[in-house]
């Protein structure tokens, strides 16, 4: 060993005086015979100097710059080499080299490379031209290098002519793995792509999104700039700037790889395939070459740091390709891995969660302001790129809100205070009816009962009160089909027949004190109480049961609010309710007339007069419901008809009933038969005397005879003669009309009573 030292030492002295080539084997760096020969491929020196000559000649300038690390790197191929020549590994076969010196020059190296693929054995240097290089023999059989990932290419492409190996000790560059490209062509070392993705996921582990690139202006430079851009991109880091300088500037930054030694030689004519599955263990990790040409090493996060003026660099961590994390060894690097994240490189403050990121006129996504999430929006994480929505459906979220939250199910729930005092107004109404009909079955044959139609008709409407009354309690709760599809019903049917039997009461007074033979005898044909009682309620029956057989209500969900699920009660058919509604509306009007028409009947039995109040009351809560009902929304809605049916009511039952209870429990000396003959003969005297002296205003208009004379004693004449005429007139009138209401009246009492 001590006997080879000597040479290179030597050879160390000629390279660092390197002078212009003459000749092909002054070319040569170092070179040593063997059966069979590897070529090596080394930056030795800096650069080449330019010629001086003009204009400039086509030959092999002066290297100048000796690198000593790249050097090392030629003497550790040499040594290995001698090793493996002095092992019995290969019996009989001895390896011999050619290393040339690229000078970092890629002219250079392709010079070297068209030596090694120069023919074996021929007494002049040439390459030949074939169809096919299956059987030709190359000077050398591989090719260890070259260092720069620029020359490596532009020699690979020529080895690939003759798929001679190489193995880059160096060279990473990503697109070195493409296989299609550069199928010859293995590294010891990994590709770019890793690496480039190592520095990402360190800056993105030490939280940095803004960063400064320096790149050096060759092949490897730009191409792993543009992947590691592509890297930090994806993990939304911004690039503040990209500085590109010279490749010979950087030579100081490489890292430095030793070549790692070829453990076995076999046939040539396999030795890239062999290459590619060779597998060997180094501190008892076990390295290949994957189906890129590449090796499965990994790369040593380090650390630059100044110590007492002095730069002092530490090993902080391991990355691992395959696994895509960090390996740390020890608690100190590990505190100093933590410690990155101390450094603040961000373009702005980061966004907490409950807020998202807006972009501003900045060309660079990493400067930003923060911006809170509107309304049913959220965010749950920092530096969110833009706030989730909630599903507006079932949850909500106020303004810079971390999570969604779910809405409330609405309804006019039976604990509302508006409820119960809705529902205490109803149960009030069911006692009023409850006494009611108490205190009619107790004066069964009173007259004030018998003028109301007497107990079986009382019932009847008291029970479509009470009935009204109950429906309301269907408005009040959890809405549910059942419910929904009863309260309209149940409201719509028991209302018109309350109305019905009203109407058929309104009727039977008018035709009671009807003084007119005419109208009589109309209504006489008219009044048939049981058919129209059943025939207008069965007409409100079957608009109910056309409605709920074809657009019944429906429990509905309405999430147009934002906080809240309302449950409502859809009425499935606005059309089916307006009629419903529309329909009693009808049948009030036609009892309001009827009652209108008896309003100035005896004063304790004018149950006409309280019924068109009544019918009033009606019409002025219902007017007033449809454009409240209209823009009314949310769980009150049911409450607004409610309200109305509850004035309706108790205004129908107050002025139906109240006033008949007033005579019987207060006036019980009006409340008998003689008191009430009495009223009605009264009633009678009056509406004759008024009829006879309506019929001779009649009679004396029309037998009126105006005479004029110029004379204002002929005017006074005149008038003298027509007072005279309606006093003749007015005797056998009146006779004829009290004889008329003599007929009528006895008649018209037994019907009344």
């Amino acid at each position: 060993m001590a006997l080879l030292m000597i040479p290179v030492t030597c050879l160390g002295s000629t390279l660092a005086a390197s002078q212009p080539c003459q000749t092909p084997d002054d070319f040569v760096a170092a070179a040593s015979p063997g059966h069979i020969m590897i070529g090596g491929l080394f930056a030795i020196h800096e650069k080449m100097l330019s010629s001086e000559d003009y204009p400039r000649r086509p030959e092999i300038q002066k290297c100048v710059g000796f690198e000593i690390s790249i050097f090392l790197q030629a003497l550790a191929m040499i040594h290995s080499i001698e090793m493996i020549n002095n092992s019995p590994l290969l019996s009989g076969v001895t390896l011999g080299y050619e290393i040339y010196d690229t000078c970092t020059e890629v002219t250079v190296a392709m010079a070297a490379a068209l030596r090694f693929l120069s023919k074996l054995n021929c007494s002049r240097e040439m390459v030949e031209f074939k169809c096919d290089y299956s059987s030709y023999m190359p000077r050398v059989k591989a090719v260890i290098g070259a260092g720069y990932s620029e020359i490596t290419m532009a020699v690979s492409r020529m080895l690939n002519l003759q798929l001679m190996p190489q193995v880059s000790y160096e060279s990473t560059a990503e697109i070195l793995s493409d296989k299609i490209r550069f199928p010859s062509f293995l590294r010891t070392v990994p590709s770019d792509f890793y690496q480039t993705k190592a520095m990402a996921h360190l800056i993105q582990k030490s939280g940095w999104n803004w960063i400064g690139i320096i790149a050096t202006d060759d092949d490897y430079g730009r191409l792993a700039l543009n992947t590691f851009a592509v890297q930090t991109a994806t993990n939304n880091v911004c690039i503040a700037f990209k500085e590109v300088l010279p490749a010979f500037l950087s030579d100081d930054t490489l890292e430095v790889r030793i070549n790692e030694t070829l453990e076995k030689i076999i046939a040539e004519a396999q030795l890239l395939d062999v290459l590619k599955n060779v597998t060997f263990i180094d501190e008892g990790n076990s390295f290949h070459f994957d189906a890129h040409g590449d090796m499965n090493t990994g790369y040593d996060v380090v650390l630059w740091k100044e110590i007492d003026g002095h730069m002092a660099i530490t090993r902080m961590a391991q990355y691992d390709l395959r696994n895509d994390v960090f390996i740390i060894t020890d608690q100190e690097t590990k505190n100093e891995f933590k410690n990155l994240k101390q450094i603040q490189s961000k373009c702005s403050k980061e966004c907490s969660p409950g807020q998202m990121k807006k972009t501003t006129r900045s060309q660079h996504i990493c400067c930003y302001e923060c911006v809170n999430c509107p309304e049913n929006h959220y965010s749950n994480q920092t530096d969110m790129d833009h706030c989730f929505l909630c599903n507006n459906e079932t949850h909500w979220a106020p303004v810079r809100s971390t999570r969604c939250f779910e809405k409330e199910v609405e309804y006019l729930n039976w604990n509302d205070s508006l409820a119960v005092l809705l529902l205490a107004l109803s149960l009030l109404g069911i006692m009023f009816v409850l006494a009611i009909g108490i205190i009619f079955t107790r004066n069964l044959n009173t007259p004030i009962v018998k003028s109301s139609g007497g107990l079986l008709v009382c019932y009847v409407i008291l029970l479509c009160h009470f009935l009204n009354f109950a429906s309301t309690g269907f408005f009040i709760g959890e809405p549910q089909d059942f419910t929904c599809k009863t309260r309209q019903t149940l409201f719509g049917v028991s209302f018109t027949l309350c109305i019905s039997c009203i109407l058929m009461k309104s009727l039977k007074i008018l035709l009671a004190f009807s003084f007119d033979p005419k109208l009589q005898s109309f209504l006489k044909c008219l009044y048939k109480p049981i058919p129209i009682i059943f025939t207008c309620t069965g007409i409100q029956v079957v608009i109910c049961t056309i409605w709920l057989i074809f657009a019944a209500p429906v429990v509905e969900e309405n999430v147009s609010l934002p906080r809240v699920i309302l449950l409502e009660c859809e009425e499935g058919s606005i059309l089916a309710f307006g009629t419903m509604l529309g329909y009693i509306a009808i049948l009030a009007f036609i009892c309001f007339i009827f009652a209108f028409k008896g309003r100035k009947l005896p004063e304790h039995y004018n149950e006409a007069k309280f019924i068109t109040f009544g019918m009033l009351i009606y019409f002025i809560a219902w007017i007033i419901f449809i454009p409240v009902y209209a823009t009314t929304f949310g769980k009150y809605l049911p409450a607004v008809e409610i309200i109305v049916i509850l004035i309706s009511n108790y205004g129908i039952l107050c002025c139906t009933f109240f006033p008949k209870c007033y005579v019987i429990l207060c006036k019980q000396e009006a409340n008998t038969k003689s008191a009430f003959l009495k009223m009605i003969y009264s009633y009678s005297s009056q509406a004759a005397s008024s009829l006879a002296i309506s019929h001779v205003s009649l009679d004396s208009a029309n037998s009126n005879i105006t005479m004029t004379d110029p004379s204002s004693g002929g005017r006074s004449a005149t008038r003298q003669e027509s007072k005279d005429l309606q006093a003749q007139a007015f005797a056998p009138i009146c006779r004829e009309n009290a004889t008329r209401v003599s007929k009528i009246l006895p008649r018209k009492r037994i019907s009344s009573i």
